[in-house]
């Protein structure tokens, strides 16, 4: 059984959930931020709600490969056949994805590991928000596959059932229920799918929420709180797990461009919280962190250098770059240069 949590806002069949899921894959962020997915009863049964190092190119190498031809793929391949993949949480495969004569994804490959914090970052409009999607199983390739944990995924959450990891996606928007307190929003999850006494979710509700540095809010609505408490409630809720379960599977985060419209010290609240619940860092309560890996959509030179090690960029709907953090302003690749630098001159076009 695959868990893609966190919080839920309504149950779903098998025979709606494409549909549905459809629908928030258009862009209805407002109304999910995360998903669950469970098995109960000999039938499936979708909840989705508001809350969902693999160096196989260097830098050097990667700019090598797409600009000089291809003479170096067969000793890449050979490293990527030699390397050990049994931390691989999560693998896209040659990914295609089009909407209707418009080609976003051509061909997108890469692996998420086991503790990695991973950022995809290129130009708007090159696939970086359908690339999760696509991995939180919202939307379903064209042609290529997804792996999760070595199991190929098919078509939507609803599909298959995968065991052993949690997925969670956090939208730009908080996505918050305007009518619904702070702590219906964080513990809603745990309000309708677990067999928890309400006194026991206010609790873990409220760790949730100091685990992210707030304290106090729980009974506040969500037009009582700032942009970056928004943001801070919405991480709450997508870490937040039934304590009362024997064993808690390791779960991944997505995050899509999790700073947008935040002045400059709010996003480094929101990025050190990033790192904080990491299995990396530390909390806000000083606890170690719980998710394992995750993953950010982003535009901000901030939240490269302050919550990613390694980075993936998309451009015309391609990984054409990958390396650590630290080789993206050196990286001698023209498109990196370029959007490292803001220049106006170079391969990317507007």
């Amino acid at each position: 059984m695959v868990s893609l949590s966190v919080a839920p806002l309504f149950p779903l069949t098998t025979s709606n959930s494409a549909s549905v899921c459809a629908r928030f894959a258009a862009g209805d962020a407002r109304m999910i931020n995360s998903f669950c997915f469970q098995h109960n009863k000999g039938h499936r049964k979708i909840v989705c709600a508001c809350v969902v190092p693999s160096q196989n190119l260097r830098s050097d190498e990667s700019s090598s490969v797409i600009f000089n031809g291809s003479s170096k793929w067969e000793h890449l391949s050979k490293l990527r056949e030699s390397e050990d993949d049994s931390d691989v949480l999560i693998e896209c495969r040659d990914v295609y994805k089009s909407f209707g004569e418009k080609q976003i994804l051509s061909g997108v490959s890469f692996k998420i590991r086991h503790g990695e914090a991973v950022g995809i970052i290129g130009p708007s409009g090159t696939g970086k928000s359908t690339v999760l999607k696509i991995i939180a199983g919202l939307l379903a390739p064209d042609k290529g596959e997804v792996y999760i944990r070595g199991r190929k995924r098919a078509g939507l959450i609803s599909d298959e059932e995968l065991s052993g990891l949690r997925i969670g996606l956090v939208f730009q928007s908080a996505a918050l229920f305007d009518s619904l307190t702070v702590r219906e929003n964080v513990g809603f999850l745990l309000y309708e799918n677990s067999s928890m006494p309400a006194d026991q979710i206010s609790e873990v509700v409220k760790e949730s929420l100091a685990a992210v540095g707030l304290k106090g809010v729980e009974d506040r609505l969500p037009s009582e709180l700032s942009g970056g408490m928004k943001k801070r409630v919405a991480l709450a809720r997508s870490i937040i797990y039934d304590t009362t379960k024997d064993a808690i599977e390791p779960e991944v985060l997505l995050y899509d461009e999790p700073t947008a419209g935040l002045d400059p010290i709010a996003s480094t609240v929101v990025e050190d919280l990033i790192r904080s619940v990491h299995i990396k860092g530390r909390d806000a309560l000083g606890n170690p962190g719980k998710i394992v890996s995750y993953v950010v959509v982003t535009h901000q030179h901030s939240t490269i250098s302050r919550a990613i090690d390694r980075l993936l960029f998309l451009h015309k709907g391609k990984v054409v770059w990958q390396g650590m953090t630290h080789e993206f302003t050196s990286s001698i690749n023209p498109i990196v240069q370029q959007f490292a630098s803001g220049s106006l001159d170079g391969p990317i076009k507007y």
